[in-house]
């Protein structure tokens, strides 16, 4: 195991190479599929490492990064708005106008006009954090049965996690309501389910129980199904705030090194009765599917 740790210090992480090879071919076409191969990970995993890096889906970022340099180009004048829409890699005038005023709420033709970028929100090239836990200790490996989790569900982003706490208010006034809950008082486990994650850095997030069955669950309560599953389990001791440090570490630094490869499933914590949702201390676990 030191020996991996030594290994965790000199891999560049996935997150790293991204940011390195979207900002050295900025102007060229590429694909989250060229994006991961260049990582040296899956687009699953790339996804997941972005995220936990940087706070911004990767294709989201290589928009906000070439409409960025383009504002800058208009504000100096470029007389050519096709031609810098064909090098931001979009196939027309139009289709480069909409994802403009999407990002800026401007047209290109009015940053031109005022010959200034200082009232528009840029996208800067991120320089990666390289500080993450430097006492991550290794996990344990479990092999998890199915099982059924149901609980207050939405659909959110990788930079919008301010709705995940908001999902935790709406669990504990409505746990007592979930019909067929395995478990009850301090022997309840609750569980933050990450599933259904899409390229765009969207995934559903499921703050829930175990359950024996769906078939009395109110509809508006999300529900996963959690397949049987192998997981490398890590223990998250500090205060819940600080959670994103820790995901950052597991993607971009341990998983790359330990010579496995995440598995395209289910994660979450889990929360057991050492958890104190009143304060946010205790520690809970953070499950994350891989395979050989």
């Amino acid at each position: 195991m030191a020996r991996l740790r030594t290994r965790a210090r000199t891999v560049m992480n996935p997150a790293q190479r991204a940011l390195w090879y979207i900002e050295s071919h900025l102007a060229e076409p590429m694909t989250l599929d060229e994006i991961a191969a260049i990582s040296g990970v899956s687009r699953f995993h790339l996804v997941r490492a972005f995220a936990a890096a940087t706070g911004l889906p990767v294709m989201r970022y290589v928009r906000a990064r070439r409409l960025t340099e383009a504002a800058r180009s208009l504000a100096k004048g470029a007389p050519d708005i096709l031609s810098l829409a064909l090098e931001a890699d979009y196939g027309s005038h139009e289709a480069f106008t909409r994802a403009f005023r999407d990002q800026f709420g401007t047209t290109p033709e009015a940053v031109r006009a005022a010959t200034c970028t200082g009232h528009l929100r840029l996208q800067e090239p991120i320089l990666m954090d390289s500080t993450m836990l430097d006492n991550l200790k290794p996990p344990r490996f479990e092999t998890a049965k199915a099982f059924l989790v149901a609980g207050p569900a939405e659909r959110v982003s990788c930079d919008n996690g301010a709705a995940i706490p908001g999902l935790w208010q709406r669990f504990h006034q409505e746990v007592a309501d979930i019909p067929a809950r395995v478990g009850q008082g301090k022997s309840q486990v609750a569980y933050g389910v990450c599933c259904n994650g899409d390229d765009a850095g969207n995934f559903d997030y499921i703050a829930g129980v175990e359950v024996a069955d769906f078939s009395d669950l109110p509809r508006r309560l999300g529900r996963i199904r959690i397949p049987e599953q192998r997981y490398a389990v890590f223990t998250h001791t500090e205060h819940v705030a600080s959670i994103r440090r820790t995901v950052n570490t597991i993607w971009n630094q341990w998983l790359p090194a330990s010579g496995l490869k995440a598995a395209d499933a289910p994660n979450f914590e889990r929360y057991d009765q050492n958890f104190d949702p009143s304060t946010g201390n205790g520690g809970f676990e953070i499950w994350v599917p891989v395979k050989e």
